[in-house]
């Protein structure tokens, strides 16, 4: 993570965590392998994961940062947040369309479409969604990939509701533009068709759906915020849980359109990568009993104080 990046994208795997960093790494540009961190003894009885076994796995694709976690099979990932991936050209779309694929399973045919000269949607091995598509990086703001959040059954027509919201939570943001459905389109007109905007230095993406989905959002993809001190944690938790949302454990939370967040002091990072056993064990066992992070007593914890 680079010191401007506030965000995070973070997939939830049942064990494979690592050797799905692996596999998106060998795929695509500018990418690598982070740290890994391990499952210790202490909140056994909470995550019934192995001791020894990995907890998280670091790594970077085109410059954007994705954290793997292994939490057991818990959460499926669906196409309600997928990654917008723009190439530059035909014979790297291809290349990348192809590996993904691969094992995969096609939700829109690599074709000419409106928008693109050569567009496709699939679910990867994995069951994580990329739209992958030939364009221009100016359009994304230079961002190779960008999270695209959609929005359906309930949700659906809440997408510029949701840009309102995340505009005022998040500073410096700025609306890139809203394309909305017109008369006689699928979806009821003044719907967002397709929408970008920009948080924090970061690109999203954004539509409705009123099409029959037999899925929502859910924990198998969220939004980790590096925040610095209590005071950001406890500003973005708020906020984000406003008029609606659900806290869970552990610093994670659902806002009010059901999109999870983790709310996360940057200094936790560190201290789970300390080579001291005890001292990971004993914030591990701290964390395990927090909604939302209370730094100080992290610290107490790491401490031994």
């Amino acid at each position: 993570m680079t010191n401007h990046q506030l965000f995070t994208n973070c997939f939830w795997f049942d064990n494979q965590a690592e050797e799905a960093a692996k596999f998106y790494t060998s795929i695509f540009p500018q990418s690598g392998i982070g740290d890994i961190t391990k499952y210790g003894k202490e909140g056994y009885e909470i995550h019934k994961r192995p001791e020894g076994t990995v907890m998280t796995v670091e790594f970077s694709l085109g410059g954007t940062p994705f954290l793997g976690l292994n939490g057991g099979p818990v959460f499926t990932p669906n196409p309600s947040i997928s990654y917008f991936v723009v190439c530059e050209t035909e014979a790297e779309t291809e290349a990348l369309w192809k590996k993904l694929a691969e094992g995969g399973m096609v939700l829109m045919e690599i074709d000419k479409y409106p928008w693109s000269e050569k567009y496709g949607w699939v679910q990867d091995r994995y069951g994580f969604s990329w739209q992958v598509s030939l364009g221009k990086l100016s359009d994304t703001n230079g961002q190779i990939i960008t999270p695209s959040l959609m929005f359906v059954k309930e949700q659906a027509g809440r997408a510029e509701e949701a840009i309102r919201f995340y505009s005022a939570v998040f500073r410096d943001s700025v609306t890139r533009g809203i394309l909305r459905n017109g008369p006689g389109e699928e979806n009821p007109e003044g719907m967002v068709k397709h929408a970008q905007f920009n948080l924090a230095g970061e690109e999203f993406m954004i539509m409705d759906s009123t099409a029959a989905h037999n899925f929502s959002f859910n924990e198998a993809i969220s939004f980790v915020i590096h925040c610095k001190n209590q005071e950001e944690i406890d500003y973005y938790w708020d906020r984000l849980t406003a008029g609606g949302g659900q806290e869970s454990e552990c610093g994670w939370l659902k806002d009010k359109f059901g999109v999870s967040w983790q709310v996360e002091p940057v200094q936790l990072i560190d201290m789970l990568k300390s080579p001291d056993k005890e001292k990971t064990e004993r914030v591990m066992k701290a964390f395990m009993q927090m909604k939302k992070f209370d730094l100080e007593r992290l610290e107490a914890a790491f401490e031994g104080r």
